[in-house]
């Protein structure tokens, strides 16, 4: 590793941390289950990115962009009043009515 340390000293330092994250995902992951309604965007992209965890090499980079707006032009103005944490994909009709203002 870049930083000095060996794959046994990064699992004695970090896996319990780990470890406990897992646990809370999975938590998540069940309550979320366990709630009536429907699931939005943002579950869609969350159960989507958990995938990206089996990749072989820059699981960091492709768990923040699988979550960020693909999109380069910035928007004009602001949609909601907060971040949502994932990026919706635009429906068909709000594609047509974006096109239609530009």
């Amino acid at each position: 590793m870049g930083d000095g340390m060996t794959r046994q000293q990064v699992l004695d330092l970090y896996f319990m941390d780990a470890r406990a994250k897992l646990l809370d995902l999975a938590a998540f992951m069940d309550r979320v289950e366990r709630a009536e309604g429907q699931e939005d965007f943002r579950m869609k992209a969350f159960r989507k990115t958990v995938a990206v965890l089996n990749a072989k090499k820059n699981r960091a980079e492709k768990v923040l962009l699988s979550f960020s707006d693909p999109t380069r032009p910035p928007i004009a103005t602001a949609t909601t009043k907060a971040a949502s944490g994932a990026y919706p994909k635009p429906s068909k009709l709000a594609k047509r009515i974006h096109a239609a203002k530009t």
